[in-house]
């Protein structure tokens, strides 16, 4: 992992992400950022027992407490790494879990997240994920996660916008941006299908659709959420035209 910083650099990436930074002292996490002139731009929060299946926490009943020390955990980590972005993970309720319950406990532990991390400066931010690729999950799509958003009504909650999560529900990719583009805090990107590279190989025109981002006027990040074929590097010539690779 601690490798991974200086290959980014190498790389011609600026920013980085990785899903769940805990396990590494954030002081040491902050020193390579540092060293290698990179900006953490995103985490998320900790999402429970990850091998036992929790997919987050926010949507859990019972687990209020635990979703708040979470919270808390990840704004340490956050402000250690000045990372202005946080993902909390809504979870996989599950039967016999009322779905109508697991909404209003999301809706009141982000409500809670918005204001613990507006404090601190920093935003937070949901997702949808695919049921094929994670069933059950408590926010399945875009119009879903739209609506948690609303019910929610606070200002510091937005949508980490994931390309892939979106084509594998067929949803049209830039009508989803510019539908959604007052709440979109972050975009990640994979091909479809396989989630590999995002190149000529996958069913989505990348290079078309960054532009058109572009001209809608997203000045955020879009972070690199894939599994290589061959290597992270070597896969990295899609990217080249950005300076990368």
């Amino acid at each position: 992992m601690m490798d991974r910083f200086e290959a980014a650099a190498r790389a011609g990436f600026k920013g980085v992400e990785f899903h769940f930074p805990y396990q590494w002292p954030a002081a040491q996490l902050a020193e390579r950022l540092h060293d290698h002139g990179l900006k953490q731009v995103q985490i998320n929060a900790p999402p429970g027992d990850w091998d036992g299946g929790d997919r987050g926490l926010a949507a859990m009943p019972g687990r209020v407490g635990e979703f708040r020390d979470s919270i808390g955990q990840a704004i340490e980590y956050a402000d250690a790494l000045d990372c202005g972005l946080i993902h909390v993970m809504a979870g996989v309720p599950g039967e016999p879990t009322d779905r109508e319950k697991a909404r209003e406990i999301l809706t009141e532990n982000l409500i809670l997240a918005a204001e613990l991390c507006d404090e601190k400066g920093i935003k937070v931010l949901i997702e949808a994920l695919n049921p094929q690729d994670v069933p059950g999950y408590m926010i399945a799509n875009t119009m879903e996660a739209r609506t948690v958003i609303d019910d929610a009504g606070h200002g510091n909650l937005f949508l980490q916008y994931d390309l892939y999560h979106a084509a594998m529900n067929g949803e049209d990719l830039l009508a989803g941006v510019a539908d959604n583009l007052d709440v979109i805090g972050h975009i990640q990107v994979a091909g479809v299908p396989g989630r590999h590279e995002p190149d000529g190989k996958c069913d989505i025109d990348c290079r078309a659709l960054f532009d058109a981002i572009d001209g809608l006027g997203y000045d955020g990040w879009i972070g690199c959420e894939y599994k290589p074929r061959a290597g992270t590097v070597e896969g990295l010539g899609w990217a080249k035209d950005y300076g990368i690779g």
